[in-house]
């Protein structure tokens, strides 16, 4: 199999897009694991690769919007499916929600990341970060106040 110019560029392309959404993705996936929470370092990176990778598959010159659609469509469910493994319910406490928008958010950068949206992938990533971290403390706060358990 002989590589063109075009290969290898596109491949490099690629791989500079997956880079990217696996080091945007690394701060909040840090934050979790410092936090001990059961997804941090590893899933993090790994759902904004893998979004990023589907996407990047989803753009090829031989696929129709049709089909770009429905990668999408699916990976947006899948990420879904993994954040919801996240939320635990337990007497009216309910946990995980935080974790399961986070990895839905960490989905969302690595498909920005894959289509250039570099601002887009560059804002959702702080933004991830300052929900679980900077707003933390204030959410703590108000459930005390409130005499509630945890409800995300």
């Amino acid at each position: 199999m002989q590589f063109t110019a075009q290969d290898w560029h596109t491949g490099w392309h690629d791989i500079g897009r997956l880079l990217l959404a696996y080091i945007l993705a690394v701060p909040a996936g840090l934050y979790r694991e410092q936090q001990t929470h059961s997804l941090g370092l590893r899933t993090f990176p790994l759902t904004a690769v893998a979004a990023c990778g589907y996407v990047l598959l989803a753009t090829g010159e031989h696929m129709d919007a049709a089909a770009q659609s429905r990668i999408i469509q699916g990976l947006v469910a899948g990420i879904g499916f993994i954040g919801g493994g996240a939320i635990l319910k337990t007497g009216r406490n309910i946990h995980g929600t935080a974790t399961a928008a986070s990895i839905w958010n960490t989905g969302a950068l690595g498909a920005a990341v894959a289509l250039d949206r570099f601002a887009m992938a560059i804002l959702l990533a702080a933004l991830n970060v300052i929900a679980l971290a900077v707003l933390l403390p204030l959410k703590e706060k108000l459930d005390k106040t409130k005499g509630n358990g945890d409800l995300g």
